[in-house]
């Protein structure tokens, strides 16, 4: 078994304790010889893996991990996933993206230089292109336009990349939002949260109801990398895809499914002026006592953006497609909820509301 291990090929994976990290790794199985790099050391995704703890805002963390690397795997990787990246709704300031996601991607790809990489693939978003109307779609040659820092981080990653791959194969992927059967998406699981709890805030909306953003489910997304990785070299040296489901479901629509898988009748959701929303919102965040809100002021300038993405290049380079769909999967992330509210809401990072914080002390006890 040791002997099979050592022959296999070299995948690193940053960030493999995260929510998409640890699926891939588990994907990814006994095929390949595992390094997670992450932050701390945390759960094994998989048996074939070695945590390694690294900080990609170091110049000297990351130059340590990779001299491990080259005297206990050799100088030859298969691939690189470069998942590691700085994401925050709350935070707009934009150093922490300059020092994680810019800077860390240099880091590893100065060090990288100095190995046989096979492939490197680099996570980005979809938001890195402007919106579109509902009779577009949106493809891997759309401008460019980043409508906040997230975004503007991974256009400048992008760029980078180009410009310091040396001989590296890159693969940039631009990713959907992604979900999974228990939902773990911010604001599909906020949105389910407003209408689950019967928030007066749930029954306005200050966009057009009629767009929406494109997602994808975690199992779609981690089998797209693994045939990426697959297929490592028969693409070219430089690829963009974008990765998503083909049909956008609309912010009206999602309210329609949620209420009626929840309450077995459909929500009549109201247009509200941006000005009213951003007023709110302020105030529901700097009130006393008052539960914060997840909606921001800035997120409600991006209330009419709408994604629909034509993914015809993944399918023709890599022969993927979302085997899953959001519509598809809403009653099951429903009944989850149904179920077991408390685990759900933990799972998804919720602040459990006043009546289930009291049935979670009691289980507790």
């Amino acid at each position: 078994m040791e002997t099979m291990a050592q022959n296999q090929d070299v995948v690193i994976v940053t960030g493999s304790c995260g929510r998409i990290g640890a699926s891939l790794v588990r994907r990814l199985g006994d095929e390949f010889r595992i390094v997670g790099f992450e932050l701390l050391k945390a759960l094994y995704a998989s048996a074939n893996e070695e945590l390694v703890p690294v900080d990609i805002s170091s110049d000297e963390s990351v130059k340590q991990a990779f001299n491990h690397i080259r005297h206990f795997y050799g100088n030859r990787i298969a691939c690189v996933v470069h998942l590691a990246a700085y994401y925050s709704f709350s935070d707009q300031k934009y150093d922490n993206y300059e020092k994680i996601t810019v800077g860390g991607t240099r880091r590893l790809l100065k060090e990288l230089q100095n190995f046989e990489v096979e492939q490197f693939i680099f996570s980005s978003t979809m938001l890195v292109h402007p919106p579109c109307e509902t009779n577009q779609k949106i493809t891997e040659d759309s401008p460019l336009v980043p409508r906040w820092a997230y975004p503007r981080s991974k256009i400048e990653t992008e760029k980078l990349i180009h410009e310091t791959r040396g001989k590296i194969p890159t693969t940039i992927l631009r990713i959907a939002g992604v979900y999974d059967d228990m939902c773990h998406s911010i604001p599909i699981s906020n949105q389910i949260q407003r209408i689950y709890e019967k928030q007066l805030t749930s029954r306005f909306f200050p966009g057009n109801l009629s767009h929406g953003a494109s997602f994808m489910h975690m199992q779609d997304l981690v089998e797209a990398i693994y045939m990426t990785i697959k297929r490592r070299k028969e693409l070219p040296e430089e690829l963009t895809l974008l990765l998503g489901e083909p049909r956008t479901l609309s912010y009206e629509y999602l309210q329609k499914k949620i209420s009626s898988l929840l309450f077995g009748k459909e929500i009549t959701t109201y247009p509200i002026p941006k000005i009213l929303a951003c007023i709110g919102a302020w105030m529901q965040n700097h009130t006393p006592l008052m539960p914060k809100s997840f909606i921001q002021p800035w997120m409600i300038n991006l209330a009419d953006d709408n994604y629909i993405m034509d993914i015809s290049r993944a399918k023709k380079v890599l022969g993927w497609e979302p085997k899953h769909s959001l519509d598809a999967t809403l009653p099951i992330m429903i009944d989850a909820l149904k179920k077991d509210p408390i685990t759900w809401y933990k799972q998804n990072q919720l602040v459990l509301p006043k009546k289930m914080q009291r049935t979670s002390t009691s289980r507790q006890i």
